[in-house]
């Protein structure tokens, strides 16, 4: 029964389960498994303090205005399916009157449609957003959590001392993020950009600003390398191969 139960818990079931990830079979399992085995049970309601306790802590702030946005929309959607059904109702009526009048009513109600489908985007939008962030502190939970996880020691080289950080690898979960401590004060000019070499091929990951203290999402792939440099302000299509500042080998 140990046997059975550690397999369990080396899976990834139980963070997939809490995160609402699971398929409706899985699902099945899960409860299955909390109910039947007590270190089952036990590992979930840890897991459970965990997720809540890193939540908080790395709570990132509601955009201002984000609510009002998302309420606006609705009412704009329900808005127009109203006038929607007054403009359709008017156009049959109009029929019996003229052609031309038939014709008004029926441009307004596409109109009406069209609009309502971008504000229906707009929210799908939203809710994809939400949904990548929720997935992104997911993974970050799980590569912290996980006893598999290694760390390395990241530091500048002479152009930048000061810079420090950790990369967090998993190979199990095959997952990587970088968490940068400190960085050197650049010129106004300049700034610091993140790039991986996977599979032979450079990828821009983007500009490192001195306010990120958070955890940075890396490709994962093995023997992946990933450079800090240093380059023009706004960053750089391809890397200054001269200002390299810190090697990342994972």
């Amino acid at each position: 029964m140990k046997q059975i139960q550690q397999s369990i818990l080396e899976s990834d079931l139980l963070e997939k389960y809490l995160m609402g990830t699971t398929s409706e079979e899985e699902t099945l399992r899960a409860e299955k498994y909390i109910e039947m085995y007590p270190l089952v049970r036990k590992a979930y309601d840890e897991l459970q303090d965990n997720l809540e306790f890193y939540a908080k802590s790395h709570a990132v702030p509601v955009p201002d205005g984000l609510k009002g946005k998302i309420l606006t929309q609705i009412k704009k959607g329900n808005r127009a399916g109203n006038r929607f059904t007054r403009f359709a109702m008017a156009a049959s009526f109009a029929i019996l009157v003229s052609a031309g009048a038939s014709y008004f009513f029926w441009s307004q109600n596409k109109s009406l449609q069209e609009e309502n489908t971008l504000v229906n985007a707009k929210i799908d939008n939203l809710q994809e957003e939400m949904r990548e962030q929720l997935e992104d502190v997911r993974n970050q939970f799980i590569v912290l959590q996980n006893p598999e996880t290694k760390k390395y020691k990241v530091t500048g080289n002479t152009k930048a001392q000061e810079l420090k950080a950790v990369a967090y690898v998993n190979p199990v979960k095959k997952l990587s993020y970088l968490n940068v401590s400190n960085l050197p004060n650049l010129p106004k000019n300049q700034c610091y950009q993140m790039w991986a070499e996977v599979n032979g091929e450079m990828l821009n990951l983007g500009i490192i600003k001195e306010a990120d203290q958070k955890l940075l999402a890396l490709p994962y792939s093995d023997n992946a390398v990933g450079y800090i440099t240093i380059e023009p302000e706004g960053g750089n299509d391809s890397p200054t191969v001269e200002n390299i500042v810190a090697n990342i080998a994972y």
